[in-house]
């Protein structure tokens, strides 16, 4: 279980699935989770085109990606822009509790497997597989080339976890939001965060 009092990890990078990110993002800090945050360009992009909301990399407001009611939480959300080498992120005696990048492009996945450190994201990534922390990667795209099967693979045999945001349909499902918070909640059983996202199988 990743002890609360240790900083979580998320990237938003420009797949499909903005909303598996805001998602994970808001429970996290209704749960007193501190988030330190990254976003790419494309991710930025991606908010907008996929949920309408407007999001400033350059003078980021973490209460532009909450909703209303979670607005008052937004303290816990640091942020750090894409480019900052600079940034505790970029060094491993920073000890955080995990790292999500969700949605997780191909050229996301493709850096972090070749160890490409073009951005605060990859070079975060690189960090988490280097220190031997958990990285979870988040893909969302179909179909998959042979160049992501072999990007995953690579990254998989470094120590990440591929978790691609496939939605099972065996909990009760009755609405979108309960697809979502299915993938989120798997996201969470990775990082070692406690939640009630989902029915698990098997439960009354």
């Amino acid at each position: 279980m990743s002890p609360p009092d240790v900083p979580l990890v998320l990237a938003i990078t420009g797949a499909s699935g903005a909303v598996y990110a805001v998602r994970l993002l808001e429970v996290l800090v209704v749960g007193g989770r501190q988030v330190h945050l990254m976003i790419s360009p494309s991710g930025a992009a991606v908010v907008k085109q996929e949920l309408d909301r407007s999001v400033n990399i350059e003078q980021f407001d973490p209460r532009s990606l909450l909703a209303p009611a979670v607005a008052e939480k937004a303290v816990q959300v640091r942020y750090h822009h894409y480019t900052d080498f600079m940034a505790p992120l970029a060094s491993g005696s920073f000890l955080t509790g995990g790292m999500v990048v969700c949605p997780c492009s191909g050229s996301t996945l493709s850096g972090i497997a070749q160890g490409a450190s073009n951005n605060l994201i990859q070079r975060a990534a690189d960090v988490h597989l280097k220190e031997r922390r958990k990285l979870i990667l988040v893909p969302r795209e179909t179909p998959l080339s042979i160049i992501q099967l072999d990007n995953m693979r690579r990254a998989a045999e470094a120590g990440a976890v591929i978790l691609p945001a496939m939605p099972g349909w065996y909990h009760g499902v009755k609405s979108v939001q309960d697809l979502v918070d299915f993938v989120v909640a798997r996201v969470l059983d990775q990082l070692g965060v406690p939640h009630e996202l989902m029915r698990r199988w098997g439960a009354p």
